[in-house]
Order: structure tokens, then C-alpha cells, then sequence
């Protein structure tokens, strides 16, 4: 049987939309090629090897590798242990490919986003170590798309901003649309939506706008906040930006809930927010819509190719634009239908079939 390997040590929540994309993806995929090829798995824990592989399927093999992304033992120690299982292809789902790797693998590249964002306001690291990592960034990248069979990407709009920066990429991408988590997709209950509260669920880096939403705030001492997000040292420099403005009353943070709390918190929610500079797919988003929450969502270009019709946009850089949006959902306590061909793009098993079919095809050539 062929060898596929799929590195796993940023799967789960903790890990934002790329912990997402990993645990949506794998289970899928084990079901996929059973029969067809085996599968080793590369988990920083034991515990996301349970919940990707819950079922111990025998086709499937586990090694255990905490090795710290982005890091140099990546380079070096996992380089050694991905020539130690002699795959016949492997699927790293983000950028992060050890460069001197020489077996077949696909990618998958969720942005570009630091070709776009850089500098010492985007990270909390001493400008020396920033910008040693931003340079060994630039190259790994550039190699891992030079070298990739094919890349995945979430949407046309980074398909095109993969293509504007690596113009020989051209062939090799292929867009999968990622899908609505189960725990999102029927949901089982209804809870009462409150008045004048924004959702905002994700990360706190800087691109992802959070102080705008603060500005609104300002002006609208009414308006209460829910921020549900993962520990980092952006939570703790928004907190304090927070309290800085006056604002600690209107604003409640949730660390690492469930998804069933999740779905509660979009039904609970006048509208969630979407206030980013700079997004590769938007899931939240489609997650929000799915449990009939109005969604707010700055006006760029993925946005629009992933929400179409269904979001209400505004100027990411203008309180006023967003005020205005506020305004125009503001305590209608509006439950959204909308049409059952919006969602039939947005699916798993289809990502998940594209995925193994691009495995198997590779494995042949």
C-alpha cells in the first residue's frame, strides 16, 4: 500500500481555523482511503490523535511528534522524522514545509497574510528574533510553493493573491471550499437572541480589527461585546487596551468553549462581527449564518466571494461605516433564512474528496 502522510500538530481548536481545517479534513480522509492506501499521522499529542483517528482505524498510523511549529527543531528534527517513514506523499496544511524535505507533498496555503502584515506591531517577539523568523518565512515559503505538487487554497481570492506574488504557481492550485462544522450545521435548538450584542469569534492579531469594534463601543455605551477567542498574548494587550478606554463593563471574554457553547453564543447574539483587514476564508462567518445570526463583515474582497449577498458590509477602517451598519440590524432580532443552495459549495466530504482525489492522482504520477 502507498505511504500518505498528513501532518496534524496544529489540529484542534486551540489552534484556530487551521485546527479546524485539520480536524474537519482527517477523519474524512481515513474514510476515504481505506483500501486505497495507509495514512500516518504526525500529532504533537495524544490527544489529537484520539480525535482525529477515534476509531483506531488499522489502516491509519500514529507518531507522536511535539515538535513546535514554525520553529527550528521543525526544520531539522521533524525533517528527520518525515524521511523516517518513507511516504509516498505528504500533506502539510499550511506553509510550514521543512525546506530541505525532498519527497512528494501538496500544501496547503490558507494566506499569505505576512506577506501582507509585517512589521513590529504585528507580533510580541524582540525585534531581533522577529525579523531572523520573518526572513526564514519569506524563503520557506517561496520553496514550499516552488517545490508543492499542488496547493490548496480556501478561496478564489487567495488563489489570485498566491498567483500575484508566485506567478509560476498557476497550475498547481486548486480551491477547496472549507464547510460548517457538524455541531453548526442543524441547529437543535433556538436560543432568545439579546439586544445590542456583538459576537466577535477568533483571533486578537492586530489585522483582525478588534479596535474598531472598540470605537463603536465608545460611541455606543449600550452595545455589549462577546469575545470568544484562545489564549494568547493578544488577549491580554487587547484586555488592557480595554480597560484603557473604559470599556471593561461592555465587554465579556469566553477562552476556548466548546462548540456547542459556540452555537449558542451565535443564536444568542444580535449579529456576530467580522471587522478583518485581511482573512483567508471566513468560516465564523459561515458559521453564524448557518444559525441564522446577521453577520457584520468589513468590506473586502473575500468577504464578499464567501458571504455574497448574505452579510451587511462596511468600511474596515471607518467607525462611522460600521455605526452605520450596526444601525441598520440594531435590535430587529432578526432570524435569517436564507436559500439551501447558499451553503451546498461550503462542505467537508466535497474538500475532503477533492483532497484524496489529488493524493491518489499524485500517487500515480
Amino acid at each position: 500500500m502507498p505511504r500518505v502522510g498528513i501532518d496534524c500538530r496544529l489540529a484542534g481548536l486551540n489552534h484556530a481555523g487551521i485546527g479546524r481545517y485539520i480536524s474537519c479534513l482527517v477523519p474524512r480522509v481515513i474514510s476515504l482511503l481505506e483500501n486505497k492506501a495507509d495514512i500516518v499521522l504526525f500529532c504533537a499529542t495524544k490527544q489529537q490523535a484520539h480525535e482525529l483517528n477515534p476509531n483506531e482505524s488499522a489502516w491509519v498510523a500514529i507518531v507522536q511528534t511535539p515538535i513546535k511549529h514554525y520553529s527550528l527543531a521543525e526544520q531539522t528534527q521533524f525533517l528527520a522524522v518525515l524521511r523516517q517513514q518513507s511516504l509516498d506523499v505528504l500533506h502539510v496544511p499550511h506553509f510550514n514545509v521543512p525546506f530541505f524535505y525532498r519527497g512528494k507533498f501538496v500544501v496547503t496555503i490558507h494566506d499569505l497574510l505576512w506577506h501582507e502584515q509585517r512589521g513590529l506591531h504585528v507580533t510580541t517577539l524582540k525585534p531581533i528574533i522577529y525579523w531572523l523568523k520573518y526572513f526564514f518565512y519569506r524563503h520557506v515559503v517561496a520553496n514550499t510553493i516552488a517545490r508543492a505538487k499542488t496547493i490548496f487554497v480556501p478561496s478564489k481570492t487567495i488563489a489570485n493573491q498566491v498567483l500575484k506574488t508566485f506567478s509560476d504557481a498557476k497550475n498547481k492550485i486548486i480551491v477547496t471550499y472549507e464547510g460548517v462544522s457538524d455541531a453548526f450545521a442543524k441547529p437543535k435548538f433556538i436560543a432568545q437572541r439579546k439586544k445590542n450584542t456583538l459576537l466577535y469569534v477568533g483571533s486578537l492579531y492586530p489585522h483582525k480589527n478588534i479596535q474598531l469594534v472598540l470605537k463603536l463601543l465608545q460611541r455606543q455605551p449600550e452595545i455589549r461585546l462577546e469575545i470568544v477567542t484562545a489564549r494568547s498574548a493578544f488577549v491580554t494587550k487587547v484586555k488592557k487596551r480595554i480597560v484603557a478606554l473604559g470599556l471593561k463593563n461592555q465587554v465579556i471574554f469566553y477562552i476556548s468553549i466548546t462548540d456547542q457553547e459556540l452555537a449558542k453564543k451565535y443564536q444568542q447574539a444580535t449579529a456576530l462581527i467580522q471587522p478583518s483587514l485581511s482573512e483567508g476564508f471566513g468560516l465564523t462567518g459561515l458559521e453564524a449564518l448557518r444559525q441564522g445570526t446577521p453577520l457584520l463583515a468589513s468590506d473586502i474582497p473575500i468577504f464578499h466571494e464567501i458571504y455574497q449577498q448574505q452579510a451587511v458590509f462596511f468600511d474596515p477602517h471607518s467607525v462611522k461605516s460600521l455605526q452605520s451598519a450596526w444601525d441598520s440590524i440594531e435590535n430587529k432580532m432578526t432570524q435569517l433564512q436564507l436559500p439551501k443552495q447558499f451553503f451546498e459549495k461550503y462542505d467537508w466530504d466535497k474538500l475532503a474528496k477533492q483532497t484524496t482525489d489529488v493524493y491518489l492522482t499524485t500517487l500515480k504520477n
